[in-house]
């Protein structure tokens, strides 16, 4: 079986092997490689990919009615107003609703004939890479494990107007369903689905990834990676398909999503959630490669997202970075619809230089180089669709896509436990960037214990990035091989000067926890002149140079609650305050502007502070919790005591696992209480584990059939058995009648081993030798051995 991925690459699969065969078959392998028209080969071998989305709640469906969709009211995320939601209202209100615009679902099917979708399903967009034919609907199952593509669909382009469920952010796009994660997933697949159709889909929306488990790193295979480029060089014409992605949901096991390969990559517009309070979810993780983030589920108490499901039902209860990759698809749809003409690169300009940090709570947000605020936790901030689509009608395509190569001198550097290392790297040229975007920190080291790694990266203008931060559940001896660790916080940065990279080994864990740093490179991505220009982001708003977040005669503070906050000099304190600057005939100037921020005040209980807010060491008595001292530990964390394990260090807020609302410790058989989602469940004593409700109540129903399995069984089992002995007594005493029939005879006995006496009695008896004679038969006697017989 052969089926073409590329022009010129095959996947093969062998009749007589095993698919999921554990021996590699070396054999097969080296007779191919070496045929003359093959030039390269790679065995397929599975990975494991998770969606991005939380345990699900059973839904809750009251009804209201509003524009014909019932769950209209309940989507606070696009109608709050008053800048708490995602601007989506504004941009319809002048016809802009997705027309024309090609999404597709890469996840595990689509109910394409579902009443909110049936009118925007586009087949063209559509294929089954797990069954190998066009129909991506899903496989039903009884705990209805594949709806996630369908959920994510209805958020894209769910019909508007129609007395059904709810709405979709480009409710005029044309969307598809790629079912991929259904089966084995390979790089091949992966492939596969990545690349289908490059000419006519633009945007692939991608909810899935390695495991967010806090100690993979993973990321895609060489096919995989040859999609990307093709897509980004060749798809939608030559100016690049746009692949948006889910950042990543290991929060409650301090995973960082610089470790997962596809949201760690210039070709990927990774997004990050916000609550609904616009604050850091649980399940986020913070990382220097977000770009942006859009509104999805937080703690309880807090609204989740709505959508469609299976079934042609709907939910309220969709969940975690997954739902927040579809929305952000769907204003990517949005902006496209005015402006086709955009390249993939156009579209990070856009989501950059429009996004809101102001509602959003985080404590590291700080301002980079050129004016722009941004946090490992939001990236730029809430995407604002009315923003986009303002900027992107006028907008001229930034540039073309320079890139320098810059290597360190070779060292081979010890970082032993409880030190670092900083690196410098002096940048005098970089041919063709001058104005950065993506930057990349290849990093080769070694490490007794790869989870006690942070590594920083600050640019020539003070911008300081964390590449990557300490993961506790790491406990992986590989190191770290060429990895391009990617930051876009020096987003319109220039990039000549002194670059510094500070390696932190914390080896709480082990008192050998040596590490070594072998090599490092740095890759940089940008242009040689400045893309940017004058146009106005909001109705009847003063124009603003969109080279920066704010305006440039603003001064942008840090209000206490760690949300940024533009501010006029002359006027109070206001997040909402705005002037006119004053008219001048002169050009903007291409200069970056650097704006005063205020200095971070000392917090409570915190006696030392990093530059960017955050607290990394607590006064006696606090314990460290997100970069803040609390006096006691928030929900979804336990006390952990360093000192405990003979381990040096202030005690901490750890995070419990993922699936529990308090525990006593990081796994997840030590549980104390679930989220709402969810009741405990205890296997064995002592062990207490939060399972989902719905899928409790299906494998207890399970165990109910299975009990009356079981009992059934054993019945028929014992019928069987009381069968048997029943026929052998049966047959037994048939045979004691014969025998009592026999020695009632007359005048006969039993002699010697059965034989039959005179004396009438069953047993042994001797025979008299006198009348032997009269025993003996008449029937002559033959040797078998004799002449006569051979």
């Amino acid at each position: 079986m052969d089926v073409m991925i590329f022009d010129d690459v095959y996947l093969l699969r062998h009749r007589r092997l095993a698919r999921r065969s554990a021996d590699p078959a070396h054999t097969h392998h080296q007779k191919l490689i070496t045929e003359h028209n093959v030039r390269w080969a790679e065995q397929q071998v599975v990975k494991r990919r998770v969606k991005r989305d939380i345990f699900p709640k059973v839904p809750f469906y009251p009804f209201s009615h509003h524009l014909n969709d019932p769950k209209w009211p309940q989507m606070w995320y696009l109608n709050r107003g008053g800048s708490l939601d995602m601007n989506v209202e504004a941009a319809w209100a002048e016809g802009v609703t997705g027309k024309g615009v090609v999404v597709t679902i890469l996840d595990d099917g689509l109910e394409k004939d579902h009443p909110d979708l049936i009118k925007n399903y586009d087949p063209n967009a559509s294929y089954d890479v797990n069954s190998h034919d066009p129909d991506p609907m899903p496989r039903y199952d009884l705990v209805d494990s594949n709806r996630h593509g369908t959920r994510c669909a209805g958020e894209v382009a769910a019909d508007s107007n129609n007395s059904i469920c709810a709405v979709g952010v480009a409710y005029e796009a044309s969307v598809g369903g790629v079912r991929m994660l259904d089966g084995d997933v390979t790089d091949a697949v992966e492939a596969r689905s990545l690349a289908l159709n490059p000419q006519h889909i633009d945007i692939y929306s991608a909810s899935w990834g390695p495991d967010d488990d806090g100690k993979t790193v993973d990321g895609p295979g060489q096919l995989a990676t040859r999609a990307f480029v093709e897509g980004i060089r060749n798809g939608r014409g030559g100016k690049g398909s746009i692949f948006v992605w889910a950042s990543g949901n290991g929060g409650r096991d301090e995973d960082n999503c610089n470790c997962d390969g596809y949201t760690n990559s210039i070709w990927t517009l990774s997004i990050s959630s916000a609550t609904e309070k616009g604050r850091v979810p649980w399940y986020s993780e913070a990382c220097s490669s977000t770009l942006a983030t859009t509104y999805s589920s937080g703690s309880l108490g807090e609204r989740q997202i709505v959508t469609t499901d299976l079934h042609h039902s709907c939910t309220t209860s969709h969940t975690g970075t997954s739902a927040s990759a579809p929305l952000a698809a769907g204003i990517c749809a949005l902006a496209l619809q005015v402006n086709q003409n955009m390249t993939w690169r156009d579209m990070q300009h856009i989501v950059v230089r429009t996004a809101r940090p102001e509602n959003l709570e985080a404590p590291d947000w700080q301002v980079n180089g050129v004016g722009r605020h941004v946090s490992h936790r939001f990236g730029y901030g809430l995407m604002d669709s009315y923003g986009m689509v303002k900027l992107a009608r006028n907008w001229t395509s930034v540039p073309a896509q320079r890139k320098c190569e810059v290597t360190a001198p070779h060292i081979e550097k010890l970082i032993p436990q409880k030190s670092f290392v900083s690196l410098e790297l002096d940048v005098v040229d970089c041919p063709g960037v001058n104005f950065l975007e993506h930057v990349q920190a290849k990093v080769s080291l070694t490490a007794d214990r790869r989870g006690d790694i942070e590594i920083y990266l600050a640019s020539p203008a003070g911008t300081k990035s964390t590449l990557l931060a300490q993961r506790p559940h790491d406990n992986s001896r590989a190191g770290f091989h060429s990895w391009p660790f990617l930051t876009v916080h020096m987003w319109g940065e220039r990039p000549l000067g002194k670059w510094t990279l500070e390696i932190h080994n914390d080896g709480r864990f082990f008192s050998t926890g040596k590490s070594q740093v072998t090599e490092w490179s740095m890759t940089m991505y940008g242009t040689e002149t400045e893309p940017g220009q004058v146009v106005s982001t909001l109705p009847g708003q003063t124009p603003v140079d969109v080279k920066h977040s704010v305006p440039a005669h603003h001064q942008v503070v840090d209000t206490p609650e760690g949300r940024p906050e533009a501010r006029d000099p002359g006027s109070r304190p206001s997040s909402s305050s705005s002037s006119t600057p004053a008219p001048s005939s002169a050009p903007p100037t291409p200069t970056p502007i650097h704006l005063a921020i205020e200095k971070h005040q000392l917090r409570p209980g915190c006696s030392r502070m990093d530059a960017s807010g955050a607290c990394i060491d607590c006064e006696r008595g606090q314990y460290m919790e997100s970069g803040r001292c609390v006096t006691s530990c928030s929900e979804g964390h336990y006390v952990w005591n360093p000192r405990q394990l003979g381990a040096e260090g202030p005690p901490a807020c750890r995070h419990c696992h993922y699936s529990c609302r308090t525990c006593s410790g990081p796994q997840d058989y030590q549980c104390q209480s679930c989220w709402g989602d969810a009741i405990i469940y205890t296997p064995t004593k002592g062990q207490n584990l939060c399972q989902p409700r719905s899928l409790l109540e299906a494998y207890q129903s399970q165990q109910w059939w299975y009990s009356g399995m079981v009992v059934t069984v054993v019945s028929l089992l014992l019928v069987v058995i009381m069968l048997g002995v029943f026929i052998l007594r049966a047959q037994y005493t048939s045979s004691r009648t014969l025998l009592n029939r026999a020695t009632a005879l007359p005048g006969s006995t039993v002699g010697k081993k059965g034989s039959i006496a005179r004396n009438g009695s069953a047993g042994y008896s001797p025979v008299a030798r006198v009348e032997a004679d009269k025993l003996m038969s008449k029937v002559p006697f033959h040797d078998l051995t004799s002449d006569e017989e051979m």
